[in-house]
């Protein structure tokens, strides 16, 4: 369990630096969530955390000085902490991602005070590489930008290994001794969340375009596909 939940925390911590440095989309939930799955050999666990968590957060933009919640470590360790203890459990089923999915979403807004301490960092790192480029320190200027993607990857990584193994110790002690009589409204909350997140999308219709609701119906499709 701890290598696979270290596995996924490395490739997080790389993907998530995405969100400051090369912002190429590969930290997008989608994306995130299905790397995740594909390194611990689940890719479709992945691809559907991550679509759902994609869809339900779509409407939270960085605009201005908002900060929205950390999407990118919300799937991850969904995506983790259900393959993994699915793999435990014997199986990964639909039920499971969606309690992963109840339980631990939230943790996207705890991530996002690592987006506050990485900026407030970066703002003075900014400021001081301004008074190494007027001194013609340009060493120093390449060394601080090296130094701040390293603290960023640690501090992510720390943070996805602590709450990829609590999360799933947590699924691994809840899942068994849910109700058989609930097991089936754990199902129909299953089929909702992608309705719900498709209402989401369609909110976005104005900002985004219509990517948001071709995401979230390739997401009903996916779920549609996993039943036949």
């Amino acid at each position: 369990m701890f290598l696979e939940a270290l596995a996924a925390s490395v490739i997080g911590g790389i993907l998530c630096l995405d969100r400051i440095f090369l912002q190429v989309m590969v930290s997008r939930p989608v994306v995130a969530g299905t790397l995740t799955g594909f390194i611990l050999g689940h890719p479709q666990t992945g691809l559907v955390s991550g679509a759902l968590v994609e869809l339900l957060w779509i409407d939270r933009s960085p605009f201005g000085t908002v900060i929205p919640p950390n999407d990118s470590i919300a799937s991850i360790i969904i995506a983790a902490s259900t393959i993994i203890s699915g793999k435990i459990l014997g199986h990964s089923s639909r039920e499971l991602i969606a309690v992963a999915v109840l339980l631990f979403i939230p943790l996207g807004i705890l991530g996002k005070q690592i987006d506050i301490l990485v900026m407030g960092a970066n703002e003075k790192v900014s400021r001081d590489a301004l008074d190494d480029a007027e001194a013609g320190r340009d060493e120093e200027i390449s060394r601080k930008q090296i130094s701040g993607l390293i603290k960023t990857f640690l501090l992510t990584f720390f943070f996805l290994l602590g709450f990829i193994l609590i999360a799933t110790e947590i699924l691994l002690r809840v899942y068994p001794v849910i109700p058989p009589k609930l097991h089936l409204s754990i199902m129909y909350v299953y089929f909702f969340l992608p309705l719900l997140g498709i209402a989401v999308a369609l909110s976005t219709v104005r900002m985004r375009g219509m990517m948001p609701v071709f995401c979230g119906l390739f997401l009903i499709m996916t779920v549609i596909f996993d039943i036949l």
